[in-house]
This record gives C-alpha cells, sequence and structure tokens, in this order.
C-alpha cells in the first residue's frame, strides 16, 4: 500500500488505517490516504506525541471529511474497529 507516513505509528493504529484505506472507493483512496495521514500526523506532533495513536486518525478523518461521505466514514470506522466515540466524536463542529 502506499505510504507518505513522516513519523512513527502505533502498530495497531497503522494496521487498521490501512484496512479503511483499502475500502474507501478507489478513486478517492489515494487523495484520503494522503490527506489523512498528514493531518494525523499533525494531530499528533500537537499533542507532543512521538508516534501517531488512534485518536490522531479519528480526529483526522472528522475533521477532513466532505459531507456527502459522513456517513460513509463512520460506517467504515466502525466496520475497522475504529472506536470514535472513545475519542469523544462526533463533535458539535463536526457534525
Amino acid at each position: 500500500m502506499f505510504c507518505l507516513k513522516t513519523m512513527d505509528w502505533q502498530e495497531d493504529t497503522r494496521k487498521k488505517f490501512n484496512l479503511m484505506i483499502s475500502r474507501i472507493p478507489v478513486f478517492h483512496r489515494r487523495i484520503t490516504e494522503g490527506a489523512v495521514t498528514k493531518v494525523a500526523e499533525e494531530e499528533a506532533r500537537k499533542r507532543g506525541a512521538k508516534e501517531v495513536e488512534e485518536v490522531d486518525v479519528i480526529s483526522a478523518f472528522f475533521s477532513g471529511v466532505p459531507s456527502p461521505f459522513y456517513s460513509m466514514m463512520v460506517r467504515l470506522l466502525e466496520q475497522t474497529g475504529f472506536d470514535y466515540r472513545k475519542c469523544g466524536f462526533p463533535r458539535e463542529n463536526n457534525k
């Protein structure tokens, strides 16, 4: 799978992310992977973390997904094991 990572990721988070990316329609896959990777790594840096964690990936998805794809994103998060509710999502400004 194509990878843009510039910082370390927790192994479980990376596996779930790769699985989720593989389930995104092919025409959106590469764009989504690049955008979410960038934002997730920025989120991890803001937290002062040394690696990307589940909360960073979830935050990246919720912050950047266009509204027409919101329900598909939530369904894919659930199917791939991302516990977005545990991380406090959806937040009011993400609805």
